[in-house]
């Protein structure tokens, strides 16, 4: 169950053969705003829809395998100052499944602008790498996320 106050979300750990992870940098964004795909869950779809719908938004492909996901809801606030900028200020931050993805490409099957382009350059990183270049409020949330699907990141 969604906690009150927090938006629907699921995240994508897409892994490579060699267990790095996909991270996108965001439009505009500076070194500080890498992250992995995540998006909103639209009413009347489940997680695993949104899931999949996100991966082919945000990475622009759907050869991907289903490993599992994380056992429950996991909550991030976002700083009340940035509050505003993020969905007008109508959530405290998100609840977030998250799902862990076998990447089963090749890179060239990555089109960052299949769809609405949400960013402008990708890496394969690994999971310390990872957690060097996140916006540093939602560093605690990966880091949890990265706990759950340690067997298959590290």
């Amino acid at each position: 169950m969604v906690p009150t106050g927090y938006r629907p979300n699921v995240g994508l750990v897409l892994i490579a053969p060699d267990k790095r992870i996909f991270v996108g940098r965001r439009i505009g964004g500076t070194d500080e705003n890498w992250q992995m795909p995540q998006g909103g869950v639209d009413k009347g779809e489940t997680p695993l829809e949104a899931a999949c719908r996100e991966l082919w938004e945000e990475v622009g492909t759907s050869r991907a395998l289903l490993l599992r996901q994380t056992a429950g809801w996991l909550t991030y606030d976002v700083p009340e100052a940035l509050r505003p900028k993020y969905w007008k200020g109508r959530w405290t931050g998100q609840a977030q499944r998250w799902f862990a993805l076998a990447f089963t490409g090749q890179d060239s099957d990555i089109d960052l602008a299949a769809h609405d382009r949400e960013f402008d350059a990708w890496e394969w990183l690994t999971a310390a790498e990872l957690l060097d270049r996140i916006v540093p409020f939602k560093k605690p949330i990966y880091e949890k996320v990265l706990r759950e699907f340690r067997d298959l990141v590290a």
